[in-house]
């Protein structure tokens, strides 16, 4: 009945809500992004993190995710290449150099080849959230312990555009935060040092993932 799917739906909102909202990788490149590049490419990275969502929405109402679950050898491989790219990123953050002049990066500085293309972004983004092990058992979770089989999968599917459209709007509003003028101002005196923290979490995600792999697959 529509009440139940209205029911079953609230009950899909408020998990992926407090998901979203936990600290994790997602956050942490769309926060570097901000501090690092400005609004635009911070905002393309967002809509990345977001459209990864509808990946892991696609193989949870096929049934792929609880294949991929159960297997050790594919569960084990997602984490692994989820590490890895990760860590990738930490490694990156950890090179940053530090600006000349912050006082004279803004948005402007998109131009300069230094800046990453929006299309860039939005791939960082994408692959941030696509290749986080951590996302594929929250949905595919969501989906075996929430959503009714008996679902209608084009009802499942708006449960997933809804998620990917949340989840844009929030890490967008994370970057419009983080890239006001006086917030990233004060960022940006120790710009340098901020993107290596970063990258230390960066690593630090990774080798969790690692670890997580080596107790294998429940």
């Amino acid at each position: 009945m529509p009440h139940d799917y209205w029911v079953e739906f609230s009950e899909v909102a408020l998990a992926h809500l407090l998901a979203v909202a936990s600290p994790g990788p997602d956050f942490a490149i769309v926060l570097r992004q901000s501090l690092a590049y400005g609004r635009r490419i911070a905002i393309w990275t967002s809509l990345g993190v977001g459209t990864g969502i509808l990946l892991h929405v696609t193989y949870s109402v096929l049934g792929l995710g609880l294949l991929i679950r159960t297997s050790p050898v594919w569960f084990n491989a997602v984490k692994y290449a989820g590490a890895v790219y990760i860590a990738w990123l930490g490694v990156q953050a950890l090179r940053t150099r530090p600006r000349a002049n912050p006082a004279l990066l803004s948005d402007a500085a998109a131009a300069e080849p230094i800046v990453p293309s929006t299309g860039s972004a939005f791939a960082t983004g994408f692959l941030t959230n696509a290749l986080n092990p951590k996302a594929t058992l929250f949905f595919v979770s969501l989906f075996v312990l929430i959503v009714n089989p008996q679902t209608p999968k084009i009802i499942q599917v708006a449960y997933g555009v809804w998620m990917t459209v949340a989840t844009m709007a929030w890490f967008s509003l994370v970057a419009v935060v983080f890239t006001r003028d006086d917030v990233r101002g004060r960022f940006l005196r120790h710009g340098h040092w901020i993107d290596r923290a970063l990258g230390v979490v960066f690593i630090g995600f990774a080798l969790i993932l690692v670890l997580t792999s080596a107790r294998g697959v429940s």
